[in-house]
């Protein structure tokens, strides 16, 4: 018997037991919390008050699945051996290419996406999330079901790139294996999502809401297994013309704190 293999089940199936016991205590939390109580201004009217504006919000998804995948462990044959290419942990590939490629445009997002695409294995199931032109760094993350995963460290590409702006080298990661939990999710609304940021000051006056999509975040990271969730990402523009952003659970309501994995998303030392 694979005792390692066993555990790894026994400690999954539990994790959903958990999960599905957390999300009908935090449903009928949030059902309570969006009942209307009269003579209180709905949450429409508490935006409207404050200036804080939003566009057409996405269609309500009513169900959707926790989800679950395995760390890709790369192979120097799964990238291009012509490249000098450093696998040394496994499960992070850092290529240098073998003759620089030039990018068609360095100033439309577009050429990157070309680039990722036509060059990078898989490089299809990842989309463009940042581009930062002083540092010369673009971000992908990984895409499930053709939803984003934020900011997961095993589940993204970086592209560097030159002052001749010709891509010099990529660092990527993988999630792969992707299993859905049988379990439906109730979704919660993109309304009630903002209600949920207002109440808890992060919608500051002034401001306006430039999207809204449904991704998934880690909820759960066991070595070489995540359990992943589906999550609301929200962007913010302030008054001052900075964006914020944030992430909630979209089962369970909660904002959800990924700053270690957002840092290592964008702070990596290139050595270059």
């Amino acid at each position: 018997m694979d005792w390692n293999r066993t555990k790894s089940i026994f400690i999954i199936v539990f994790l959903i037991l958990d999960i599905f016991l957390y999300s009908v205590y935090f449903k009928r939390y949030n059902e309570a919390q969006s009942v209307e109580i009269p003579g209180e201004k709905t949450i429409g009217v508490r935006l409207e008050d404050d200036n804080i504006t939003y566009g057409a919000l996405p269609n309500s998804i009513e169900s959707a699945t926790y989800i679950s995948g395995k760390v890709h462990n790369f192979t120097a044959e799964f990238v291009n051996s012509n490249h000098q290419v450093d696998i040394s942990d496994g499960t992070r590939a850092r290529v240098i290419l073998a003759s620089p490629v030039k990018l068609r445009n360095v100033n439309d997002d577009t050429s990157f996406t070309e680039f990722v695409q036509a060059n990078i294995k898989e490089g299809t199931s990842y989309a463009l999330w940042k581009i930062d032109r002083e540092e010369r760094v673009a971000i992908f993350f990984q895409k499930i079901n053709n939803r984003m995963l934020y900011y997961n460290k095993s589940g993204l590409i970086k592209v560097q790139w030159n002052t001749n702006n010709e891509v010099t080298m990529y660092e990527q990661t993988m999630i792969d294996s992707i299993e859905e939990m049988e379990q439906q999710e109730s979704v919660i609304p993109p309304l009630q999502i903002l209600q949920t940021l207002y109440a808890k000051g992060l919608l500051k006056p002034d401001s306006r809401i430039t999207q809204m999509k449904l991704g998934y975040s880690t909820l759960v990271y066991l070595i070489r297994t995540q359990v992943l969730v589906p999550t609301w990402e929200v962007r913010v523009k302030l008054s001052d013309g900075e964006t914020e952003e944030y992430f909630v659970n979209a089962v369970e309501g909660n904002v959800i704190e990924i700053q270690g994995d957002k840092q290592e998303g964008e702070e990596q030392d290139w050595g270059v």
